[in-house]
Order: structure tokens, then sequence, then C-alpha cells
């Protein structure tokens, strides 16, 4: 008898600004982490909505790795026709911004630009214990990069918890992959 369990994908939520003109650097940025992220193995989880949202899934579509299934929508209503056109699995919540707490319980969480939303999902990952990186773009993910959000110690053995700040796409999904490990065990309470 075969066993035919795979590992489950780490699922990484992209997280930033609903809406952005075209030809915005941080749609760019969003592309490209999508994409990069189905390269290496992960799922794409998002609010399902445009800007950001649609750019990252977008390039999870693009990526020779894509599978039916690659990019899930937490949908802020109870509409699934409203989650972008690019979104694999839509997940109508009917939550409004509740459904970011939804969104930031994913196994990390990469944030581009963004304004209170962004902050809100940052916030609750930070809580959650969750591996938070923050591109150099402007915005929340700028402004949170290379520190901690509070004082709090999350982890005990880890001396440099932080929102950890990237340049690049591609830098991003190196610090996933590389840090991703030390933040398997989630918090789920606040202490």
């Amino acid at each position: 008898m075969t066993n035919n369990k795979q590992a489950r994908r780490s699922s990484i939520a992209v997280v930033g600004n609903a809406r952005l003109p075209d030809g915005d650097r941080r749609l760019v940025l969003a592309f490209e982490v999508g994409r990069g992220l189905i390269d290496a193995g992960y799922r794409l989880v998002t609010g399902g909505m445009g800007g950001v949202m649609e750019a990252a899934h977008r390039g999870a579509r693009a990526s020779e790795s894509w599978f039916e299934g690659a990019g899930i929508g937490i949908l802020p209503d109870s509409d699934c026709s409203k989650a972008n056109p690019y979104v694999d699995i839509a997940i109508p919540t009917g939550m409004g911004h509740l459904r970011n707490s939804v969104v930031a319980h994913a196994d990390a969480v990469i944030a581009i630009g963004g304004g209170a939303g962004t902050l809100s999902e940052a916030a609750l990952a930070w809580n959650y214990g969750r591996l938070i990186i923050g591109l150099r773009c402007g915005g929340w993910s700028e402004r949170l990069s290379d520190a901690p959000i509070d004082e709090r110690r999350r982890y005990p053995h880890m001396s440099g918890d932080k929102v950890y700040g990237a340049d690049t796409a591609d830098e991003a999904v190196t610090l996933l992959r590389k840090l991703i490990g030390s933040y398997r065990n989630y918090r789920t309470t606040i202490s």
C-alpha cells in the first residue's frame, strides 16, 4: 500500500494597497512576489480584491509551477463574484475588515505598501506569531520593516524577531524560505 499523503503547502499571505494606479511599482512587486511564491512551492492567500492582491494572483498564474487552487482569496463580503479574476478559490466571509484576521492566519505574511487594512493585518500576524516580511516600497510595509512591532519577545529562542525588510520580490521570497522554519510554532494567544 502506498502512502499518498503529501506534505501540506505553506500558505503565504500577500497584503497591501487595494487600489493603485496602473504602472505603480507596488503592483510590479506584488506580481513578482506572487509568481515567486508559486515558483518556490507555496500557496498564495490574499483578501481577493484589487491592487496588490490582484497583481499577486496574476503573478501566481504566470508561474510555470501554477496549479489549480494555488491562489486563495478571503473576501470581505458574501459575494464570490467580487473576487479578482485571477483568484483560484474565492472564500466569501461577509466579515468586512474582520476578514483581515483570517488572512493574517496564513503561515507567513508579506506586506507590500498598504494603508490601515495592511497595518491591521500586520499587527494581527504579529500577535499570531507569524513571520512578517515588509517590502520597502512606501506605506505601512516600509514603516514596519526592520523592527519589531512592539516590545514583546514573541519567541524566547529568537533574538532578532522583527518585521524583516526586503527591497525586491526575490529578496522577500529568499527571506521567507530562510526564516519560515523558525516560525512554525505559532502562538495562539497574546502573552
